[in-house]
């Protein structure tokens, strides 16, 4: 079937077929990482063989026809927390142990800020480091994309904390955005081109459910959204010209499940609208999602549709993405549109419920239908 549009391919990112940027992990790596909390593994032989195994894995992008790679999260426990616990002035907090939940089957962590927080040495930066290099001897013509949670997450997240570190709000914003701009040179100085924030906070703000409770815990859900985009534009503001930013909207991957629902119209004009980054990665795999109608607010940024879902095997029809890409072009100009998984296979080292041929299944399916919407002018 002839595809009902077609535009132009991209030498720059986002690119035409893209990535969120996890991995699943491979049973070596869950072996390893269990051997070092069993402390039978030194911190230098978990990174020995983590170096390994995203060397493979850049080789296996490279393969699947990707200019993009990313580092699979493959050094990360959680897609969020390491970094936000890699900010001086954090902590963790074990949710099993606080409630007495000594066997609990599931791990229940996040963090808190027990002093005022600053970006000092963080581990990611080398993280970074590690994965250009070993882009340059295996890929060289693929571009290193880093990923981390925004500064909206990081403050959604600490709401519900506690600390008391911070009695002005003000204050803490302003920390915040001094915490990422120091971060987003600190990677620009490390060579990264192509930095990825991923956020859950805007997947809550589209569900009518969590609206209604934060409305009922004395939260304006609009305010924070209004919030959220000025944080996040005075966090990237200044940023390098020749530094692409995107921001992945979420809403949830933890093992396959998700935690809200719902489209993206409550917060399309102001996200959309207002948000200066350079790209959007959306999640709109399934109805959860809603349509495309809010695209209409987006300016001349570009919008990733992350049509093909990540929570378990079984190909979606090619046929179906075009037309998808089609109706979404109504919206947004092909020429601005690109193709993704709709998240990562692992937000956490756990992993979604697929198996490692399903997940190269997908990858080689976004980028043949990329290629065939988009296709390379000879």
């Amino acid at each position: 079937m002839q595809s009902p549009v077609t535009g132009t391919n991209r030498d720059a990112p986002p690119f035409r077929c893209d990535i969120v940027g996890s991995f699943l992990r491979p049973p070596e790596l869950i072996e390893a990482r269990r051997l070092h909390r069993a402390r039978q593994l030194t911190d230098g032989g978990l990174y020995e063989i983590e170096t390994a195994e995203i060397a493979g894995l850049v080789e296996k992008q490279k393969q699947a026809g990707l200019r993009v790679v990313t580092d699979g999260e493959f050094r990360r426990s959680w897609w969020h927390l390491d970094f936000f616990l890699g900010v001086e002035g954090t902590e963790k907090i074990d949710l099993n142990a606080l409630a007495g939940r000594a066997d609990a089957k599931q791990r229940a962590e996040t963090f808190r800020i027990a002093d005022r927080i600053v970006f000092g040495d963080h581990p990611m930066l080398e993280h970074f480091r590690s994965l250009k290099r070993l882009a340059a001897e295996s890929a060289p013509e693929a571009v290193p994309k880093m990923t981390i949670p925004s500064p909206s997450l990081f403050h959604f997240v600490q709401r519900y904390n506690g600390g008391g570190v911070y009695a002005d709000e003000e204050e803490l914003y302003a920390d915040i955005i001094a915490v990422y701009r120091d971060a987003i040179q600190a990677f620009y100085d490390a060579g990264c081109r192509y930095l990825q924030l991923d956020d859950t906070s805007w997947g809550t703000l589209c569900s009518l459910l969590h609206r209604t409770q934060m409305r009922s815990q004395g939260t304006d859900p609009d305010k924070l959204a209004a919030d959220y985009v000025r944080l996040i534009n005075e966090s990237i503001e200044g940023r390098p010209g020749d530094m692409t930013i995107a921001l992945h909207v979420c809403r949830g991957n933890f093992h396959s499940t998700w935690f809200a629902s719902g489209g993206y119209e409550p917060v399309a004009e102001a996200l959309f609208g207002g948000c200066r980054v350079d790209a959007f990665f959306l999640e709109y795999d399934n109805e959860r999602a809603g349509g495309f109608e809010p695209l209409r607010f987006v300016q001349d940024q570009f919008v990733v549709l992350g049509l093909v879902t990540t929570k378990h095997g079984g190909l979606e029809s090619k046929d179906v993405l075009k037309a998808r890409i089609a109706e979404a072009a109504a919206f947004v100009p092909l020429d601005r549109l690109c193709l993704s998984t709709q998240c990562g296979f692992a937000s956490s080292e756990e992993g979604n419920l697929l198996t490692e041929e399903e997940q190269w299944d997908k990858i080689r399916l976004v980028a043949e239908t990329a290629a065939e919407v988009w296709p390379r002018r000879k």
